[in-house]
């Protein structure tokens, strides 16, 4: 299985309610990096089976914006084993739930997210630190009992992908036959 790991995009200031936290949305740099992510992904020929994403508004708002970019026609899950404070046992769980699928997105936030990347790619015992930005995305091969890091793109990175993609794209073709 593929694994894509993607950190929520920008949401602004975290808000001291739990209850209003979970409901903020993204900001307009959110909105617009998720375009930007979506866009360097599809230059990146990445399809996706299946997305699931943490059932906050702001990361369910990532994943649905990601997936249009992504063309991704199917109905967007939402698990709990991506809420802030989800286990990586509950993760492993819901991750079962999807085996039968080739390429699957989870959307989520961190420390958790994070944390599910790096317990993913080590050995069991080992310890591996993962600090995913706001709309950074990472690709993972996953094996039967651990998993490995293909790429890891920064929002920064993403956006040179995006931006070189558009450029190449809009250039005529001078190629002579």
């Amino acid at each position: 299985m593929i694994l894509y790991f993607l950190r929520h995009a920008n949401a602004g200031q975290r808000l001291a309610n739990p209850r209003k936290d979970e409901k903020r949305a993204l900001d307009k740099d959110g909105i617009e990096q998720c375009g930007i992510v979506g866009r360097a992904l599809t230059a990146l020929d990445v399809q996706v089976d299946t997305i699931v994403s943490s059932p906050l508004k702001r990361a369910a708002q990532t994943a649905s914006l990601v997936g249009n970019e992504l063309s991704y026609e199917g109905k967007l899950q939402l698990e709990d084993a991506l809420r802030p404070g989800a286990t990586y046992a509950d993760f492993r769980r819901m991750l079962e739930k999807y085996s039968h699928q080739e390429a699957v997105m989870v959307v989520g936030h961190n420390p958790n997210l994070s944390e599910f990347l790096a317990r993913t790619i080590s050995e069991p015992g080992c310890e591996a630190g993962m600090d995913l930005k706001k709309g950074a995305v990472a690709k993972v091969d996953i094996g039967r009992s651990s998993g490995v890091l293909q790429w890891c793109l920064t929002p920064k990175v993403l956006r040179a992908l995006y931006t070189a993609a558009a450029t190449e794209s809009s250039r005529p073709n001078t190629s002579r036959k």
